[in-house]
């Protein structure tokens, strides 16, 4: 019988059991008793946070990480985001990938104007006194590595802080940073119920 868990994965942690380099890093393990054979859907950057998905079942795995699922990903930039730099995200960027130039295909993304209550970030944003700062929501099928910071970046509003808050039909709801909830199946979660 295969396990699936929803978590708000925090500031800080690898999206990841095991980590074979010398350096102390902190690993999903450290968060909840997972269940052996474990694996995370997919992956958060150290300094992302978010909806992270993780099940027993390598076949549920696949079927999250396609294209046709569907990421949304509330980001902190620099500045007051533009309309402007809104419809450039929409229609796709030019950002590097591999050492070379790749184009990202068009995608949602809009404007969040209320302020997003994530709780703080376990490392402190820089403040106010640097500037204002602003919200949007990027939502998209693909993930090149660290794509969505370089897709803010390129269009002049750098990522200070990215959280995930949907994937396909799963949504972050309430849960707080370090929250694990079991679930008996992703794809008929009804996200009212949360």
């Amino acid at each position: 019988m295969h396990q699936h868990f929803i978590l708000f994965k925090p500031y800080g942690y690898l999206s990841q059991f095991i980590y074979e380099l010398k350096r102390k890093k902190k690993l999903l393990g450290e968060l909840y008793n997972f269940p052996e054979g474990t694996m995370a859907i997919g992956r958060l950057d150290e300094d992302s946070e978010g909806l992270l998905l993780l099940t027993t079942d390598g076949k549920v795995s696949e079927q999250i990480r396609s294209k046709k699922v569907d990421k949304e990903y509330y980001v902190q930039v620099d500045g007051v985001i533009t309309a402007e730099a809104i419809e450039q995200l929409q229609q796709g960027v030019e950002i590097g990938f591999d050492g070379g130039k790749y184009i990202t295909r068009p995608c949602k993304a809009f404007i969040v104007t209320e302020i997003p209550d994530f709780g703080p970030r376990a490392k402190k944003i820089r403040d106010e006194r640097h500037g204002p700062t602003s919200w949007a929501s990027i939502t998209v099928n693909e993930g090149k590595f660290r794509q969505v910071r370089k897709m803010t970046a390129a269009v002049g509003f750098p990522t200070l802080r990215l959280v995930r808050v949907r994937i396909g039909n799963v949504y972050l709801q309430n849960l707080k940073a370090g929250d694990v909830l079991e679930v008996e199946d992703f794809f008929k979660l009804d996200h009212e119920a949360i």
